[in-house]
């Protein structure tokens, strides 16, 4: 015989302070509720977002839906049913009510969590290195019009160790051009709580009209070795860089927050190229970065090239640039030392132009 429901009645405080704000988050014991009231109801709803935990009651109301202030989840405030389209994503609801100017809530939840199956994002598989040559991605961090490109002296540079990890190393390559990609700004979900960003970026697994997916592509499952390329605006790395770097903070906080490490085996090298000083203090900061994203660095990890802060004929730049063999040797030789420490961190054997000792280094010219 089924025994009667007995609920027990869980005492959240004065109805009338209670009801001074339309949505809160409530913790009665280790229950966390979304408690809401809307035109003198109130209801209560589970505080843990389906999605990744996100706190619902720390959110906001659009119309009868709580939205997560963590990725913008919604759920109706009474039923805890998902958004229109979404209606199978459901959290627990939990009777309320209102005695002697007391609010009441039952534990007992009237309804059960579900989360309704989703595909995994194609990023979040599990990280394995898949047979083959070594793979060499250049990212160019140079802003310009698409439609009208101009000459570029870091991606002039990144080119020419592209075009020789493919023809004298036998890599694989590919060329990432950031201008041409279409990506939003980190929007800060880490500094709404560290479990906020996660793997893969928010973004990239709530709009899938954004690109930088083929840089954390790239990054995390495809290449061996990573070129960076940047000019150096205002004593810095290019707006660009700093675009795509903040959006790469999901992967370092990955190691911070749960102790997995997704760049392994990997290498590093960098070409720095402008119109002004602080070659140093932008490879620091790359350095740094790329460090704490878990790449290694082979000996002399950068090339760069600097007129000074009064060369302001920018042409005569460029020109130089273009045409010295040296510059071009030097990018040439910081491929083959990345692909050589990549090689000994695979248990590769060198390319044979690299086995007979390479190029003249030239880690600043």
């Amino acid at each position: 015989m089924t025994q009667p429901r007995n609920p027990t009645w869980h005492d959240l405080g004065e109805a009338i302070e209670l009801a001074r704000v339309p949505l809160q988050h409530i913790v009665v014991g280790r229950t966390r509720l979304a408690l809401s009231h809307v035109g003198g109801v109130f209801s209560a709803v589970s505080g843990t977002c389906n999605h990744a935990g996100g706190p619902l009651g720390e959110g906001s109301l659009d119309g009868d839906y709580i939205v997560c202030p963590w990725h913008n989840w919604k759920f109706h405030r009474v039923t805890g049913e998902g958004e229109p389209g979404f209606e199978e994503d459901r959290i627990p609801r939990y009777e309320v009510k209102v005695e002697a100017g007391r609010v009441l809530v039952n534990l007992e939840a009237v309804t059960k969590r579900h989360v309704a199956p989703h595909e995994p994002h194609p990023l979040a598989r599990k990280v394995e290195r898949k047979p083959g040559a070594i793979r060499v991605v250049g990212i160019s961090t140079t802003a310009m019009d698409e439609a009208h490109p101009r000459t570029s002296t870091s991606d002039a540079l990144l080119r020419a160790a592209l075009d020789h990890a493919r023809e004298a190393l036998s890599c694989e390559t590919d060329l990432i051009r950031l201008s041409a990609l279409s990506f939003r700004s980190c929007e800060g979900y880490y500094s709404k709580s560290a479990q906020a960003c996660t793997w893969p970026c928010s973004i990239t697994q709530m709009d899938p009209k954004d690109q930088l997916d083929r840089v954390y592509e790239a990054l995390v499952h495809w290449a061996d070795v990573v070129l960076i390329a940047t000019p150096i605006r205002w004593g810095a790395a290019s707006a660009l860089y700093y675009k795509m770097a903040e959006r790469l903070n999901c992967v370092q906080n990955q190691v911070t927050i749960r102790n997995r490490v997704l760049i392994r085996n990997k290498v590093a090298s960098f070409i720095v190229t402008g119109g002004q000083d602080n070659v140093q203090g932008v490879v620091g900061q790359l350095l740094t970065f790329f460090g704490e994203l878990g790449y290694l660095f082979p000996q002399f990890p950068f090339i760069a090239h600097s007129r000074g802060w009064t060369a302001e004929d920018m042409e005569n730049n460029v020109r130089e640039v273009l045409g010295s063999t040296e510059l071009h040797e030097g990018a040439a030789a910081l491929a083959d030392r990345a692909v050589a420490l990549a090689s000994t961190l695979l248990g590769h054997q060198a390319p044979d132009h690299i086995a007979r000792g390479g190029r003249k280094a030239h880690p600043l010219v």
